[in-house]
């Protein structure tokens, strides 16, 4: 499937004619956004953290016994990158799938990795996408499109509304919302 992305246009814009900017890709590897983004003279860098949530080795046994993720253990092993190394970071939506405990310090992690003045690309699930909103793989196949390829069986954890969005990045510098068709809001961030 493919659609248009005015959040990923505003990215690219952002971006500009400037090569050699150090771009973090949250999602699973897309050998197309891999070329894409080195034909442009950029380094890509590509974590799967939601994929690498899953690994039990990041549970520890919560108050009641039962096992739960582990923020720090987590981000000891995923985003473990230098200060201000990022010029950009695509999130796709990462956050709506990823465990509760580790939305925050997650964000907390991409505001200490991104450059000021960086930018970041997330993309928010509407109410209206409902729970079993399937999970995709996103592919940059144009300044302003994406091919979206169903991912692995992720479940939708949760729904932010805009407030939800702003308090999350509120260390940023600012957020511009974009709402597409398939009830998913997309947000630019800029460090």
């Amino acid at each position: 499937m493919t659609r248009r992305s005015s959040g990923l246009q505003e990215f690219v814009r952002a971006l500009g004619k400037e090569e050699g900017l150090r771009i973090l890709d949250l999602g699973p590897t897309s050998p197309t956004n891999i070329a894409r983004l080195t034909e442009q003279g950029q380094k890509v860098y590509n974590e799967d953290v939601l994929l690498s949530s899953m690994d039990p080795e990041f549970q520890v046994p919560g108050e009641d016994g039962k096992p739960v993720i582990s923020p720090e253990k987590f981000l000891a092993d995923n985003l473990n990158h230098q200060r201000h190394q990022f010029d950009a970071v695509l999130c796709w939506d990462v956050p709506d799938y990823l465990h509760e405990s580790l939305v925050k310090p997650m964000v907390e992690r991409l505001h200490y990795i991104t450059k000021p003045g960086g930018i970041l690309l997330g993309f928010f699930h509407t109410r209206d996408a409902g729970p079993e909103a399937p999970y995709f793989r996103y592919h940059i196949v144009g300044n302003d499109t994406l091919e979206l390829q169903r991912g692995p069986r992720f479940r939708l954890q949760r729904v932010f509304n805009n407030r939800h969005i702003e308090n999350l990045f509120k260390d940023f510098a600012s957020l511009k919302f974009f709402l597409a068709k398939d009830n998913v809001r997309e947000v630019l961030v800029v460090r």
